[in-house]
């Protein structure tokens, strides 16, 4: 069937393979737009992703090893935000939302496992699982917006089919061996990366524009801003835990210092300086998808 019939008819008549009932966010109250306690358990996976990036390139700590770490921490970026714009537009308190971000929870622990041996012999659960998130991630979303919100379903197809394509070269990476893993890696982070730059374009669908994406700006300003905080503690509790454990000579003192500094100089950064300001102009904006894309994508 064409695309724009298929589209067509998804707008006329509920689909009986979508969901009955609207998934989607109540919008208006500042209520409604909070962050729930289960959005910010499903952070903690990705600080532990995080934490995992750091040791994988302590492990490998050359140009090389810089590389493949970049590539992951693309991989492990796109996982987390891509699930902080669903949650802006999906209600957490509905149970199969919930069993959703469970489940992408799960995915998100065999990726961060995964990462130390992404490039040895943990490639193909790493390329799976996150071709797992992001796959299963828009599946749901099509079938929570098919009889409830045209507009963003047909953003998901175009989404969905960018992703698929993705797909396609991490799974064809982890098949791969040294230098072709990396290439094909990295053309598939490219293909995520563009994906929205782009509106998510493909042909006989055309693209998505920011007006389209109607996001709750205060909902994704706090999401962000909590999840910094988080991996900032547990930068602090690296930092505390690995003094503990040393001698405290000179050198082991001064790099405490250095450490601690650096964590609340980030923090002054992110929060001190601007994230404030960025809350209030993406809640009062006009085109709060642009600043969302641009801001904090």
């Amino acid at each position: 069937m064409p695309p724009k019939i298929w589209l067509a008819e998804s707008r006329n008549a509920p689909h009986p393979l979508a969901a009955s009932v609207s998934h989607l966010r109540a919008r208006g109250g500042h209520e409604d737009s909070r962050v729930t306690t289960i959005e910010l358990f499903y952070d903690l996976v990705f600080v532990f992703a995080i934490t995992q990036l750091s040791h994988g390139l302590l492990e490998h700590l050359s140009p090389l090893g810089a590389l493949q770490t970049a590539v992951l921490m693309l991989a492990v970026w796109w996982a987390w935000i891509d699930t902080a714009w669903i949650t802006n537009w999906l209600d957490p308190e509905r149970t199969a939302v919930r069993l959703m971000l469970f489940a992408l929870m799960l995915a998100g622990l065999v990726l961060s496992a995964s990462i130390p041996k992404a490039f040895e012999e943990r490639a193909l659960a790493f390329a799976l699982s996150f071709a797992a998130i992001q796959l299963g991630r828009s599946l749901f979303m099509l079938w929570a917006l098919r009889n409830h919100d045209a507009s963003n379903f047909r953003n998901f197809v175009r989404i969905i089919l960018w992703q698929g394509s993705a797909a396609l070269f991490w799974i064809a990476g982890a098949f791969a061996h040294g230098p072709g893993r990396l290439t094909l890696w990295a053309v598939a982070v490219g293909i995520e990366t563009s994906a929205p730059v782009l509106g998510f374009w493909v042909p006989r669908l055309g693209r998505s524009t920011t007006a389209d994406w109607t996001v709750e700006g205060g909902h994704m300003a706090e999401r962000c801003g909590l999840f910094v905080i988080i991996a900032l503690g547990e930068s602090v509790l690296v930092t505390g835990a690995t003094f503990a454990s040393l001698s405290w000579t000179a050198e082991h003192i001064g790099a405490f210092l250095v450490a601690f500094a650096g964590s609340v100089a980030m923090w002054v950064i992110y929060f001190n300086i601007g994230a404030e300001r960025a809350s209030r102009l993406i809640a009062s904006s006009d085109d709060p998808g642009r600043l969302a894309r641009s801001g904090y994508t």
